[in-house]
């Protein structure tokens, strides 16, 4: 009987706890979406530019030149294969850290993340033209 009595009892507390923390419970705040059209427009151009780059880059090795991004060196010298997995591991990284700052509230910072990262890639891609000209 004891038992039964402490079962009810703390089911009363917990219930009671429910109710306190829910009345007083602020609203949640405003939450702007990810894909937004800026952002659409901006991943369609950094997805373009990975895939310029991947191009030029293997176009770039089968006439001598070699990597020169150390960190990249392992993936495109693998081929065709290797190029495509590393292009799309820095693919994701770039968007998943745009979008952790989209989570994390810092709108402006995403949007300037991400056009610094469609200029850096630009740059590697224009880079690569001259190189293999």
């Amino acid at each position: 009987m004891k038992l039964f009595f402490a079962i009810v009892g703390l089911s009363a507390v917990m219930q009671a706890q429910n109710v306190t923390l829910s009345s007083f419970a602020l609203p949640a705040p405003s939450q702007r979406r990810f894909w937004t059209i800026e952002n659409k427009i901006d991943v369609s151009i950094l997805a373009g530019l990975v895939a310029a780059d991947a191009i030029t880059t293997q176009r770039g090795l089968n006439q001598g030149l070699r990597e020169v991004n150390p960190l990249m060196r392992p993936f495109v010298t693998r081929g065709a294969e290797g190029e495509a997995t590393g292009s799309a591991l820095g693919f994701g990284a770039a968007i998943g850290f745009a979008y952790w700052l989209h989570s994390s509230g810092h709108y402006k910072a995403e949007r300037i993340t991400m056009r610094l990262m469609v200029a850096g890639e630009s740059g590697f891609v224009a880079n690569n033209i001259v190189a293999i000209r």
